[in-house]
């Protein structure tokens, strides 16, 4: 049993582009080299800087996303995360007080911080200020007062003049500094849309900006100080217990109708664990650890396969999920491994689960950017020069491997492609926000769409899906 009073911080900033992932990263590796069992957090939906935090810290990073999964459920999956780890790191997510759009504080990285009961490490970049430094700390740390800001973070100072003046400033803030970085191209990491590069991409690299990424907040933050801050954080409000993926509770606030399989006394162990296949690999690389830990629980036998490489499905695979990631970056390789298009066009041609997520919803498509891919869906995929972004809610149109019609679900969309046409005559999803439309593939055993979903929100999804693998 994890403790529910886990040293914790969260790293926040003003807005993006001010030095979080950094410093986060930065932090959570100077930890892990002190010999802390540090345990890696991200707010919000970001499948990315969870890969960067994962080879600071030798753990796999999580997400607490308020929305996708509910408020409640934050505290719970923190604690799952942080079984065992001396202290855990919080990297939020765009602005302190920047949420999902027309929902209040829903979401942010301050609701998070209240809902963790977590002191907040603010990440200013100094570069174009000196004595307003002040009024912008001082603004952030009184804005709410459920918000304790317990330090700040001087990213990208010029000189030790500069940050003289800085820290003069800063006293009559009241907010103490615990670290002052100076500017350091070295840790620089290259972008995509509106995040970094993922890990899988370019790894020899990501180690390397990682051990830049420690070496600078080694040498500019006081470490000593930053523990004790995430010492003094107490109980975990609420008196959350640690979620759990084997007995997973139940939503609170909606439906769990038609997701969970029928009564009846669970698969004995004696039974064959049906096979699911994962494609991961550099060009699917967007995932939840939650999903598979919960397809493992459902009783799966979860396999992780690279679309990339591997010209066959694994053996015995009895059911298929492709999450998101950049295939269009790889649309070459991928469309060259002709024997695994075919493969899994077979599986899908046979009525077997397949649950595919974006970049995964792309693959199935006949092509991306004119090449050929799978060929499961009678749809076209491109690059597009818009990018979509943002929370949806969505309704599941009707029955599917991954929910019954009517299941409420809260998703995320991130890409810069467009399918045509974006829904099948069976739609996955009624999506009512930003505004109402279906979208998405449901055909036999293949639920395909654009939207990202948290499965521990609707634990049912994964039972229901192993179900199917082992019936149909």
């Amino acid at each position: 049993m994890v403790s529910a009073s886990v040293p914790r911080l969260v790293i926040a900033a003003p807005s993006s582009g001010s030095g979080k992932t950094t410093v986060a990263t930065g932090l959570m590796a100077a930890f892990a080299a002190r010999g802390l069992a540090v345990s890696p957090h991200k707010v919000g939906p970001d499948y990315i800087d969870p890969g960067y935090h994962a080879l600071a810290t030798g753990r796999v990073g999580r997400n607490l996303d308020a929305y996708l999964c509910g408020p409640e459920l934050v505290g719970p999956l923190f604690l799952h995360g942080a079984r065992g780890c001396d202290i855990a790191v919080v990297e939020g997510v765009m602005g302190l007080y920047d949420g999902a759009a027309g929902k209040g504080e829903l979401a942010s990285t301050a609701h998070v911080a209240k809902l963790l009961g977590a002191p907040v490490v603010l990440v200013v970049d100094a570069s174009s200020q000196s004595r307003s430094v002040a009024a912008l700390v001082h603004g952030f740390a009184s804005w709410d007062p459920e918000v304790r800001v317990g330090g700040v973070i001087l990213n990208k100072v010029a000189s030790d003049r500069h940050e003289e003046l800085l820290r003069e400033a800063l006293e009559q803030a009241g907010v103490p500094v615990l670290g002052v970085l100076r500017r350091a191209p070295q840790v620089d990491t290259p972008s995509r849309h509106l995040g970094l590069v993922p890990v899988a991409e370019r790894r020899a690299a990501a180690v390397e900006a990682v051990a830049a990424m420690a070496a600078q907040v080694s040498d500019g933050c006081d470490l000593g100080a930053l523990e004790a801050l995430a010492r003094a954080a107490g109980a975990v409000p609420g008196g959350s217990a640690p979620w759990t993926p084997a007995s997973p509770a139940h939503h609170p606030t909606r439906s769990d109708e038609g997701l969970t399989p029928p009564s009846g006394p669970a698969p004995s162990d004696r039974q064959r664990a049906p096979v699911v296949a994962v494609a991961g690999g550099s060009a699917f690389t967007f995932s939840y650890a939650e999903h598979t830990e919960l397809l493992t629980a459902a009783g799966a036998e979860v396999v992780t396969f690279d679309p990339l490489r591997d010209e066959e499905l694994p053996e015995g695979t009895a059911g298929l999920v492709i999450g998101g990631g950049f295939p269009e970056v790889y649309a070459s390789e991928l469309s060259a491994n002709e024997p695994l298009r075919k493969a899994v066009a077979e599986l899908a041609g046979s009525g077997a689960p397949v649950a595919a997520e974006c970049a995964g919803l792309l693959y199935l498509c006949r092509e991306l950017d004119g090449l050929p891919m799978c060929g499961v869906l009678d749809a076209s995929a491109r690059m597009s020069e818009r990018l979509t972004l943002g929370y949806r809610d969505a309704v599941a149109v009707g029955d599917s491997v991954l929910a019954a019609a009517g299941t409420r679900m809260r998703g995320h969309e991130f890409h810069r492609t467009v399918v045509e046409p974006g829904s099948g005559p069976e739609p996955a999803w009624g999506v009512r926000t930003p505004r109402p439309r279906v979208e998405g593939f449901v055909q036999r055993g293949v639920h395909a769409s654009y939207l990202h979903t948290h499965w521990a929100s609707e634990p049912g999804v994964a039972r229901r899906f192993v179900e199917r693998c082992r019936t149909s």
